[in-house]
């Protein structure tokens, strides 16, 4: 199957960053500086191996500027959502950040040449009544609009943004170069703006410091030179909708290590919103007969 790689890195990609909201959940570090390490640790990583290996290629200037303004924003996007995390709980952040399918898609039919097709919105439909069943309906009532529900609505956008973004460059720019640009000005500008925010870059716990590291190797180097090399050879929206399956792993990684409850009201859920994400993967239109067959 011609598209088994990109789907597998996705897969992969997804599983990393799905350990992401609970070590933020353990406040062993400020939500920005937690931040600026993930990015700057990566970025300490990559760069001697795509120096040294000559797998760093200068693109056009206007990609680097666009790599660049990607970095930003995905900087952004980890930094409001790690204080909405910490401001709130993981599962308004994760809920409210994971919405971005819609602000994906909306962005897709206004400004890219590859418009979402109806089995897109038909998943992306399904995925959310998956979400919302997963979180529970009564979840919605006691929303507090607050600081927190604002920064993780925010993230969402953010993060769409940034896959629209990164989808156009990644067209011209191989992954490990795109990665390369983007987390030094990621590195950059978390530093400035904690620096500015009077931040501690230092003083941390060892268990502080182990959860930055995990979070540079694991959560952001791994998970996204695996999403990043998904979004070259995917879509953006079924990128973005892929990404919901998050929610899932992240709830059963929290009941391991935080003693959060999963129960049958979220089982159910998670299928509904597996059941979701597996729509936008039929390329003719949705029939019965397609969505039990195992032909794609």
């Amino acid at each position: 199957m011609t598209n088994s790689k990109p789907r597998a890195a996705l897969a992969i990609g997804i599983l990393c960053i799905s350990i992401f909201p609970t070590l933020v959940k353990l406040n062993l570090t400020p939500g920005l500086i937690s931040a600026f390490y993930r990015m700057t640790f990566s970025i300490l990583l990559l760069l001697p191996y795509v120096l040294l290996t000559k797998k760093l290629n200068m693109p056009s200037v206007k990609m680097i500027v666009l790599s660049v303004l990607c970095g930003i924003i995905f900087a952004s996007d980890v930094a409001v959502w790690n204080i909405a995390i910490q401001e709130s709980s993981a599962t308004q952040a994760s809920l409210l950040t994971n919405l971005s399918p819609v602000w994906v898609g909306i962005g897709s039919f206004l400004f890219l040449t590859n418009k979402p097709k109806r089995n897109f919105w038909l998943g992306t439909l399904v995925a959310i009544f998956g979400m919302v069943t997963f979180v529970g309906f009564h979840f919605f009532a006691n929303l507090d609009f607050d600081r927190a529900f604002l920064l993780a609505v925010l993230s969402g956008m953010l993060y769409a943004v940034y896959l629209l973004v990164s989808k156009n460059i990644l067209s011209e720019v191989d992954v490990l170069s795109f990665m390369t640009l983007s987390l030094i000005a990621s590195s950059i500008y978390l530093g400035f703006v904690c620096w500015i925010a009077n931040e501690p870059f230092s003083g941390f716990s060892n268990a502080g410091w182990g959860v930055l590291v995990i979070q540079a190797v694991v959560c952001q180097l791994a998970a996204w030179l695996l999403i990043s090399y998904a979004t070259q050879n995917m879509r953006a929206t079924r990128v973005s909708l892929s990404l919901l399956g998050q929610a899932i792993l992240t709830a059963i990684l929290a009941w391991l290590f935080l003693d959060e409850q999963i129960t049958l009201q979220m089982i159910v859920g998670g299928i509904i919103l597996l059941f979701g994400i597996r729509i936008t993967f039929f390329e003719a239109p949705i029939s019965l007969k397609s969505i039990f067959s195992k032909k794609e």
